[in-house]
């Protein structure tokens, strides 16, 4: 019985309800409807109506009252000691939040594309936690597009065309192709000068490229005579391996050989006919306030992206 009252509440609740219920306490605590109303700042009337408003949704008188007096019935009264907890829950439920609110903690959820994650986002989750040590961080690499919200994301990284008008997207740097081969597979072969030298070379292939969306250069799209791999794989690093050891071409992301390239174990070639960089964006939900540790991560990847890539 005594638990009763609330569980139907809370089955219909809503901010109204939740309203109502803390009338109907400061009414019993005040002792009348007037000062409830002072310490509410609404008027009697107001008061009044959020009152009967409890009685009727729950089909139980919980005042008895008169011209002179005002007191509980018994259902008021295990309402009024019920009300009480609830209204406590709820307070201190919002001040988890607001301690969430005031640092940056708990877990944070991450999508990125399978290269651009593990070569940059990784290490500055590494650098991020450094500073902010109560945040978890769960870091997903794949190529698809996730969906946000049903998958339970704090954020995302896409490249290319943003899908989800719904999301706040905010740029964070530029998806750069570079095409490279080993020094020694250059001694052996040559240097290809047009996108037409490349049939006279080996090029190496990720698996899920075919013949219309591989090895598209810029300005070539019409003439470019098609590339018959010599080797192909299904992961981007297997490929850079196989380009450090001389295997061929290599038609990869700009940060997966950053350092290969600043070292000289590969060199760049073609670079008149790249294909035209992707815009890289940071995608989130759309909240008024969002959380600190949101907040902080993607700061930290806006102030030093630029900075770990040319390193």
């Amino acid at each position: 019985m005594c638990h009763s009252f609330v569980v139907r509440e809370l089955v219909v609740s809503n901010m109204d309800r939740l309203r109502a219920m803390e009338t109907f306490v400061a009414v019993v605590e005040g002792g009348n409807f007037t000062e409830a109303a002072q310490r509410l700042e609404m008027s009697a009337v107001m008061v009044g109506k959020y009152v009967r408003q409890l009685e009727d949704s729950l089909g139980a008188r919980l005042l008895e009252r008169t011209t002179r007096r005002q007191g509980l019935t018994d259902a008021g009264r295990v309402y009024y000691e019920d009300s009480k907890r609830a209204l406590e829950y709820v307070r201190v439920a919002e001040m988890s939040i607001e301690r969430l609110r005031a640092s940056p903690s708990g877990t944070l959820r991450i999508s990125a594309p399978i290269t651009f994650g593990s070569c940059v986002i990784a290490p500055l989750v590494a650098t991020f936690q450094r500073t902010y040590p109560l945040v978890h961080i769960e870091l997903e690499l794949s190529n698809r597009v996730v969906d946000l919200i049903d998958e339970g994301f704090d954020m995302a990284i896409r490249i290319g065309e943003l899908g989800d008008v719904d999301l706040v997207a905010k740029p964070l740097t530029m998806y750069r192709m570079v095409i490279c081969a080993s020094p020694d597979y250059l001694a052996r072969h040559g240097h290809p000068q047009t996108p037409h030298d490349l049939s006279a070379h080996h090029c190496l292939s990720h698996t899920v490229w075919n013949s219309r969306n591989a090895w598209k250069l810029k300005g070539w799209d019409e003439v470019q005579p098609p590339i018959e791999p010599s080797f192909t794989c299904n992961d981007g690093n297997g490929l850079r391996m196989a380009a450090l050891a001389g295997a061929g071409l290599l038609l990869q992301p700009e940060v997966l050989v950053a350092q290969d390239l600043a070292s000289g174990a590969l060199i760049s070639v073609l670079q008149t006919y790249l294909p035209e960089p992707r815009a890289v964006h940071i995608v989130h939900r759309q909240d008024r306030r969002p959380l600190p540790k949101l907040t902080r991560f993607i700061g930290h990847l806006l102030a030093h992206v630029g900075e770990q890539e040319t390193h």
